[in-house]
């Protein structure tokens, strides 16, 4: 990949990252927008040489427009920031649940609701141990395998210190706080892997907390439970 497409956001693996990448682009062309009508208003009135204004004078349609114009600029903000709160934490039915546990500096996965119950421990791969093609700081010894096509409940904690479990290509973060219980909704349209870290300073391991979730059929992930 090359340095120019390394400088944006991860591509996005799902429908949340899809409306949450399209927000972030809506809100900085808004800002640049607002950012050019301001300075080049200020130039030309620098330019015209008519910016001292000596006795002031009322007028209510600039009062009334520089108090709507700003109001539906926050509306265009504020509807779709609300809708992607709660498409992301709002209630929905889902098909399978997984525990999300942080540790210094690890995480625990745990899913019990097939079978006898299944739960691991995912450390860093040290990097001697990295295959030809693997990924420094994020690959993992045991990897969260979770079915496509499936709307999967992550319960998120921590046993320790604030953790948080983050994945780019999703867009989603939830943090995990000891004592308390966070949940998030993961769904994905397609097999593939996606990685992340922990994005919260927990101590000096901070930065080898690595995320990796494969994402695979039904037939693979029942597979995987039973073996």
């Amino acid at each position: 990949m090359s340095m120019f497409n390394s400088l944006g956001l991860q591509d996005c693996f799902n429908n949340i990252g899809v409306e949450v990448f399209l927000f972030h682009d809506y809100c900085l062309l808004l800002g640049l927008v607002i950012l050019v009508a301001v300075s080049l208003g200020s130039l030309l009135s620098l330019g015209s040489g008519v910016y001292f204004v000596g006795v002031y004078s009322s007028s209510e349609l600039l009062e009334l427009v520089w108090t709507v114009v700003p109001g539906f600029l926050l509306m265009s903000l504020g509807v779709p920031s609300l809708f992607l709160m709660y498409y992301i934490e709002g209630g929905f039915k889902y098909d399978l649940t997984v525990k999300v546990l942080g540790h210094q500096w690890y995480w625990s996965y745990e899913l019990g609701d097939y079978g006898e119950g299944w739960d691991l421990d995912s450390y860093m791969m040290d990097v001697n141990s990295l295959e030809v093609g693997g990924y420094r700081l994020l690959c993992v010894d045991n990897s969260l395998v979770l079915p496509y096509l499936t709307k999967v409940r992550a319960l998120v904690m921590s046993s320790d210190v604030l953790h948080s479990w983050a994945l780019p290509s999703l867009g989603l973060k939830t943090d995990a706080c000891p004592g308390r219980l966070n949940s998030m909704g993961l769904s994905v349209g397609r097999p593939g892997s996606t990685f992340g870290q922990c994005s919260e300073i927990c101590g000096v391991n901070h930065s080898f907390m690595p995320i990796h979730v494969e994402w695979v059929s039904w037939e693979a992930f029942l597979s995987s439970c039973v073996s």
